[in-house]
């Protein structure tokens, strides 16, 4: 496969995750494995040394930052170097004293630019004929080749993966990477004629012009389909059916699975995912007789301003606190050296997810027969996780394993016959995401959600009918949602092998002798060899 088959080809693999940014890397590779052009002759190598006349940092003027002007001799800082080529954004200026101690950096146009310490090193490009005369400081070394060597040949050959990985691997100091001058003075660099040289860096200007076209053209798409998209869950917002999921799920839009089960979760709890039904027994005579069913006394109905409401519900619900309709405590303590009894399976906050509870690693506790009781769960139950960094995680227990306890890090909410708890823990998630649900924690570090503020939470209830139809409707969608991320996640796959599959083969096919790239070795600290 040629390399104009490669791009030819790129929109089969587009998708691949960063693949204009592979494209370019490979342009690198191709162009110093000598498979970008005809080749003249065999290349050489030379180290970097006998190839530039100056190789050299500066440094910052005494009073730093304090010192700088607004205009003077300018002094190019590692921000200034990238690799897409010099920005003058974060430029500051010298005076002609402060110049003056930094003649011996002094910058002339073509001069390679390499940054040499911290998060960017390694970062490369030329100088611009407008940095005549700039200064550069300790982070930024100039490298001035000779006729020999051309400025952009040298440039492209220091960003090329191969150079960057051992600029990478370079560690000097326990915290902190720099290049030294001996480093950089042992650098072998291929030297191909002049004329194949040049050959080359038009060549890589011309296919670096491509990717960037191209990169230009995906943000283009990438804003029409975020228009798109945001079209399609319009649309489906108004119809949440698996139909106009399929038209909102699109392997080119923007919307993540992660947001398209919050947006169905939002849907859910705002009334829009299945039809009210005047059939429906009226809401609160269901909570009325719910609480008489488990002795508790009748509740006065809350009456909310419409700025008061947390989010628009249909008229047919009602405003609710967790204590209105369920209740809920805290679980048992565990003290390894308090407690005494016999062994109990208990649930801990760190089996509680989001919508599912992991009961593969269950541990036990000791607990006496009358506590047993206190702190059972229930098929049905809801599980609240109490604090930390899961703070509100809520699942329902299922009942899978006979007989067990919760923790005390777990609330436990027992919905009376009015709520279905699947349908809390879609509002408790909405809320959670949306900010709502932190009014109601304590904690200035580490939040806490406490009983009595869970028993305070306002949120909106159904007839209990719609909440079963909703809770069924939400599990056909997420179950769509599942099968439609796999399908996307496996097309993803598909087009990172194919891209790393049309690599190898223009980078192994029949390769070209290349002249040894070393790493710097001579004289180096040994950690770094």
């Amino acid at each position: 496969m040629t390399t104009e088959t490669f791009f030819e080809k790129f929109a089969q693999f587009a998708d691949a995750p960063n693949a204009v940014a592979k494209m370019r890397e490979l342009v690198l590779h191709l162009a110093f494995s000598g498979s970008l052009v005809a080749q003249d002759v065999q290349w050489k190598s030379k180290p970097l040394k006998s190839l530039a006349t100056k190789i050299g940092s500066g440094a910052t003027p005494r009073g730093g930052r304090e010192t700088y002007i607004s205009e003077g001799t300018p002094l190019i800082r590692s921000m200034n170097v990238h690799f897409a080529g010099f920005t003058p954004i974060g430029l500051v200026y010298l005076d002609d004293v402060q110049a003056e101690q930094l003649s011996s950096a002094t910058v002339q146009p073509n001069d390679v630019l390499l940054n040499i310490t911290g998060a960017s090193i390694g970062r490369v490009t030329y100088a611009p004929a407008e940095m005549d005369g700039a200064r550069v400081n300790q982070h930024v070394t100039i490298i001035r080749p000779t006729s020999e060597l051309l400025p952009r040949f040298l440039s492209l050959f220091l960003a090329s993966p191969a150079v960057q990985r051992m600029i990478n691997e370079i560690q000097v100091g326990a915290t902190r990477q720099a290049l030294t001058k001996g480093m950089i003075e042992r650098f072998d660099i291929p030297l191909p004629p002049l004329a194949e040289q040049k050959r080359i860096v038009a060549k890589v200007d011309e296919l670096m012009a491509l990717c960037d076209r191209l990169e230009a053209q995906q943000a283009e798409r990438d804003t029409r389909h975020a228009n798109l998209a945001r079209a399609s869950l319009a649309r489906f917002a108004d119809a949440p059916t698996p139909a106009n999921l399929n038209f909102l799920f699109h392997r080119a839009y923007t919307i993540t699975p992660a947001d398209l089960r919050k947006s169905i979760l939002t849907l859910a709890v705002q009334g829009k995912l299945v039809p009210q039904s005047p059939n429906d027994e009226e809401v609160e005579l269901s909570i009325r007789n719910a609480r008489a069913q488990g002795g508790l006394t009748d509740r006065k109905p809350i009456v909310l301003a419409a700025d008061d409401c947390p989010i628009t519900i249909p008229a047919s619900w009602c405003w609710v606190t967790v204590a209105d309709v369920a209740e809920s405590r805290l679980g048992k303590m565990l003290d390894k050296e308090k407690n005494s009894g016999d062994p109990h399976p208990y649930l801990r906050n760190t089996n509680v997810h989001c919508f599912r509870c992991e009961s593969e690693s269950i541990k036990t506790r000791l607990l006496e027969k009358g506590e047993v009781g206190d702190f059972h769960l229930d098929a049905g139950d809801v599980l609240i996780c109490e604090g930390g960094h899961g703070i509100a995680r809520s699942a329902v227990w299922t009942g899978e394993i006979p007989g067990i306890t919760f923790q005390k890090a777990l609330h436990r909410v027992r919905p009376l016959a009015c709520l279905n708890g699947n349908f809390l823990t879609y509002c408790i998630r909405i809320y959670e995401c949306d900010g709502i649900l932190q009014r109601y924690y304590t904690g200035a570090g580490i939040p806490h959600f406490t009983g009595k503020a869970l028993a305070q939470v306002l949120f909106p209830l159904p007839p209990l009918a719609e909440q079963r139809r909703i809770v069924a409707k939400v599990d056909e969608l997420m179950a769509l949602v599942d099968q439609l991320e796999s399908q996307l996640t496996t097309s993803s796959a598909a087009a990172q092998i194919l891209m790393e599959a049309v690599v190898a083969e223009l980078t192994n096919p029949d390769p070209i002798p290349l002249p040894k790239l070393t790493r710097p070795s001579i004289g180096l600290p040994r950690s770094v060899t």
